[in-house]
């Protein structure tokens, strides 16, 4: 079966606000990057994956913590900013199902909320097997389970604005089950050990902040192509008008699982 391609359509819609997305939007997710990166690099020199690296927020952490880093992404423009924050990265463009690297090279591989986004997310995952040496750390992040966490309703308030989803297709909350991200994981031939759930609270200092943040996704790329710019910032003004504060900031609570297994 040929491998699936997807990275060009990708691409273009997560680097269409490249700049918004590394200075207001991924940083939200760093609290997740911070404690999975503690916990996993312990020894100088690890040679370091991350699959799906955007604009390398979590790369440049695992840098400072001492690890050798390579990332692959879909889009150039996020790149581009990885490669100015980790100059002595070895970054790729390219497509998860079939990564640029050679059998059994790293000693951890994550995916910050890539893998299920992959268009065959079973061979991503296998990918990352195939890369990773015997006995090295895979972490998958995915979301939370969404009944009553705030962020969720951002997340649905596109929902109208994109085009229908095939019959079938699994949605952003597919593995927030355990048993579901076990499954997949043990699917992919890897052995999970922990999951664990990390508390990362979305926080914007105005309005106009967190549109720009959450309009950088590629997700609302793609549902400002499907409507408009004027109907994406609508949604989520809407979306975020039960979180302001007092002060005029947004504070919307999220929560990250992250399951961690053996290659």
């Amino acid at each position: 079966m040929d491998k699936p391609h997807t990275s060009s359509t990708n691409g273009r819609l997560w680097g269409e606000r490249a700049a918004d997305w590394s200075t207001i939007q991924e940083s939200q997710c760093r609290p997740v990057y911070e404690a999975i990166l503690a916990r996993t690099l312990t020894t100088l020199g690890i040679p370091y994956l991350d699959a799906g690296c955007g604009s390398g927020m979590a790369a440049q952490i695992a840098a400072s913590l001492g690890a050798h880093i390579s990332g692959l992404d879909a889009s150039q423009p996020l790149l581009d900013i990885a490669k100015t924050r980790v100059p002595a990265g070895d970054f790729h463009r390219g497509e998860l199902e079939d990564l640029p690297f050679p059998s059994a090279t790293f000693d951890l591989i994550t995916g910050f909320n890539a893998f299920q986004y992959a268009a065959n997310p079973a061979r991503a995952l296998g990918e990352a097997r195939r890369v990773a040496r015997p006995g090295a750390t895979i972490v998958i992040m995915t979301w939370g389970e969404p009944a009553g966490m705030p962020a969720a309703q951002l997340v649905a308030a596109l929902k109208p604005l994109l085009p229908t989803p095939p019959p079938g297709a699994p949605g952003p909350f597919a593995l927030s089950d355990r048993d579901a991200l076990t499954a997949f994981a043990t699917g992919a031939g890897i052995k999970p050990f922990e999951i664990i759930d990390i508390d990362c609270p979305w926080v914007y200092t105005d309005l106009a902040t967190a549109l720009r943040g959450l309009g950088s996704s590629g997700v609302a790329a793609r549902a400002r192509e499907n409507s408009s710019s004027e109907a994406v910032d609508q949604a989520h003004a809407t979306a975020l008008a039960p979180f302001k504060q007092q002060d005029g900031s947004y504070t919307i609570a999220a929560t990250f699982r992250c399951l961690f297994a053996r290659a």
